[in-house]
């Protein structure tokens, strides 16, 4: 053992992680590579359409590189305040509240609407920035099987506590399954719980005109959702936001502290999603698109048809589930990569985030590389 004990920590740690295929490299990506992407969550294709770069540039000019302090301070723009309010109105909710990414809405919703009197009903299978959100809350945790609605009722109904949240991705992002919104929400509704639903993956993607899994299953706007979204993957910018009633917004303004705490989203990425935000309302197709592509790429692997815009392919080892998304990549086909602690054990897979702008010569050879690859290695 050397005298710095740290050192000797962190590489048994390296070691241990490059014997188990779990080691990670950042792979900076060129501007102009020819490859067919389907690794990034570009769902409709707008972080290049030109009039969403021009709103970027153009937000840029207008208010600088920075938010310049959080949005309690000086990181509300009118850009900001106009986000808020169209994200409201295209999602059928009362308010909306914007925060600098998608992780720290869910982290701040989570950490403010939860206490020591509240049950916090997890699903298995969500995502970190709902797991780690639980985690900060100070709630009583209780992580039920994946999509088992049985099991969220039954630990509803055994609580001690005055007050609920059952949390939950609207689609699962390493899966791409939908969760069973309606049926949570019948079951909240019977034991007065509270549904917080990530819609990070669905938002622009699923129901008619994207307007995601909540308001496909008819529930936008209940005063007892809350809904989470991203603006880093279907509208092709960054950024998060929660929607929910006026008073939960405004709780979140006072209690929440990624939002007190943070710097407010960068100006460009406001402008860029507004208008991305502005063209899904004219182009309600474009989530049509996104879902038609994927189902395409599905059924050429033999797969179900998805439930929005993620074809995943199980590869249980994570060693060979890194070979075959390099395989893929040096024939010229981007796919994610997806192993612990992404995913349980034994559970690594390829992900494929579908774009509503892949051609069908695109979805034919990245089927055909896929699958050759995946045979390669199986």
């Amino acid at each position: 053992m050397s005298d710095r004990p740290l050192d000797d920590w962190l590489r048994a740690q390296a070691d241990d992680r490059a014997s188990r295929g779990l080691h990670r490299e950042l792979r900076p990506r060129a501007a102009d590579e020819q490859v067919i992407d389907l690794a990034g969550n570009d769902y409709l294709g707008l972080s290049r359409e030109p009039s969403v770069v021009a709103a970027a540039v153009a937000a840029v000019q207008t208010w600088g590189c920075g938010a310049t302090g959080s949005r309690l301070v000086t990181g509300t723009t009118e850009l900001h305040a106009a986000l808020d309010r169209e994200l409201a109105g295209f999602a059928g909710s009362a308010a909306a509240l914007v925060f600098a990414t998608g992780y720290a809405a869910n982290l701040g919703v989570l950490t403010a609407l939860a206490d020591r009197d509240t049950l916090v009903v997890s699903d298995a299978g969500n995502h970190a920035s709902l797991i780690d959100g639980c985690r900060l809350s100070r709630g009583h945790v209780v992580v039920t099987a994946h999509r088992d609605v049985v099991a969220v009722e039954r630990a509803l109904a055994r609580r001690s506590q005055p007050r609920a949240l059952v949390v939950t991705d609207a689609v699962f992002s390493v899966d791409g399954e939908a969760a069973p919104v309606a049926e949570l929400y019948e079951v909240c509704r019977r034991q007065q719980a509270t549904l917080v639903v990530d819609e990070a993956h669905s938002f622009g993607v699923v129901g008619p005109g994207g307007h995601g899994v909540v308001a496909a299953a008819g529930l936008a706007g209940k005063p007892d959702v809350v809904r989470t979204v991203t603006m880093s993957k279907a509208l092709g910018a960054q950024g998060g936001a929660v929607l929910a009633t006026p008073e939960i917004v405004a709780h979140l303004v006072d209690s929440a502290r990624t939002f007190i705490f943070d710097t407010g989203l960068a100006p460009a990425s406001a402008g860029a999603a507004l208008q991305s935000l502005r063209l899904l309302q004219s182009r309600p197709a474009l989530a049509d698109a996104a879902r038609h592509n994927a189902g395409v790429l599905a059924a050429e692997l033999g797969l179900p048809a998805p439930a929005a815009a993620i074809v995943s392919v199980p590869i249980a080892d994570p060693l060979l589930a890194v070979d075959t998304a390099r395989r893929c990549a040096d024939a010229g086909v981007r796919v994610g990569c997806f192993r612990p602690p992404s995913v349980p054990d034994a559970m690594s897979r390829l992900r494929m985030s579908v774009r509503a702008n892949l051609t069908v010569d695109d979805l034919s050879r990245a089927a055909a590389v896929v699958a050759a690859a995946v045979v390669a290695r199986v």
